[in-house]
């Protein structure tokens, strides 16, 4: 059969596990992955109540008319084996009660929950410990011995890498510090400013940076230094990102998501996430191979990158409650490095 497929022919060919639910809870339609995913046909789940044949996590209170989102869950469905997803549920706008909601398999999933890439932040901290003690007490000698030499061209070459190598031994560094961090109720605003002026100052100067915020957010409860210090590595890896495009472009934008939450740690309670600070940029991507493992330590997409400035990213928003994504998202497409903070409580 040829022409235009129909609605029923693009809804099953959906590359997500999708399922529509009506407003008295029942589901209405499902596609095919969601039948695959669950192990039931469309024509067995529709008009069974959700609750029976998807148990949703507990969301608690959700404001009237709001989606929510479980990131690396884990759901026991009653007629097939647990399922590890992300649940996004959104309502169907103009349709008062009908929701949408997609699976994703936590196989595809990317920087998920606090307790993800664990293994590598402890393997990184091993690394940069024993690198600090191996490696950069003999650079001062080494330092030292060139100035001796006088001054010349090939003593400038050794002073400089030697300065180098130590500034990336001090940012390995980074992740053997295993201090808690002091979390108070901030404004993100001044600090995404402060960043922004420091980016246009520097390595971003003559690049616009646009702003798209949500002049509404509430206090967010983070470390003023290790946000600031995500941002400007954010804003530098977007700057670097784009690079190669005639208008580059940076985009930092703010949201407040209702029903975001993670779990803090297997069998912890699920802790809500609603702040939401994206910075955004129309470089390429990372390319497909090392999309998954973006904040690992030492993974990098451009031939001179150490592989840190992100896997730093993802430690400190860890060492916060956080967590840090990536996602390639709109239209036309952009790069997307999106942070999901905890909202402060009222003292």
């Amino acid at each position: 059969m040829s022409g235009r497929p129909g609605f029923a022919e693009l809804f099953a060919a959906l590359p997500v596990a999708v399922i529509v639910v009506d407003p008295d809870d029942r589901i209405a339609h499902a596609n095919a992955l969601a039948e695959q995913l669950l192990n039931l046909s469309e024509r067995v789940m529709r008009g069974q109540p959700l609750t029976a044949i998807l148990p949703p996590p507990a969301a608690g209170d959700r404001p009237e008319g709001q989606g929510m989102a479980f990131y690396d869950t884990e759901i026991a469905t009653p007629h097939g084996p647990k399922i590890r997803v992300d649940f996004v549920e959104a309502a169907i706008a103009d349709h008062p009660g009908w929701r949408a909601i997609t699976l994703h398999t936590a196989a595809s999933t990317r920087a998920l929950g606090p307790s993800a890439r664990g293994a590598s932040a402890r393997a990184a901290s091993g690394a940069a410990a024993m690198l600090a003690h191996e490696i950069k007490n003999p650079l001062s000698g080494i330092r030292g011995a060139a100035q001796l030499l006088g001054a010349g061209e090939l003593t400038t070459l050794i002073v400089t890498e030697v300065d180098r190598i130590a500034a990336l031994i001090d940012r390995m560094q980074d992740f053997s510090d295993t201090r808690p961090l002091t979390i108070a109720a901030e404004n993100i605003y001044p600090l995404i400013g402060h960043a922004r002026r420091l980016a246009l100052a520097g390595f971003a100067r003559g690049v616009t940076i646009e702003e798209r915020f949500d002049p509404s957010l509430p206090p967010a409860a983070v470390n003023r230094d290790a946000l600031l210090q995500i941002l400007i590595n954010l804003l530098k890896n977007a700057r670097e990102a784009a690079r190669l495009e005639r208008n580059p472009r940076i985009v930092i934008t703010t949201a407040y998501r209702h029903g975001m939450s993670v779990a803090a740690a297997p069998g912890k309670p699920r802790v809500p996430l609603p702040i939401e600070i994206c910075v955004l940029d129309n470089g390429p991507g990372a390319p497909v191979d090392i999309a998954d493992h973006l904040f690992d330590p030492f993974v990098s997409g451009r031939p001179e990158g150490q592989g840190l400035g992100l896997a730093l990213v993802d430690k400190l928003m860890r060492d916060m409650g956080g967590i840090v994504q990536y996602a390639r998202e709109g239209s036309p497409e952009m790069t997307t490095l999106r942070l999901l903070l905890p909202r402060a409580t009222a003292p």
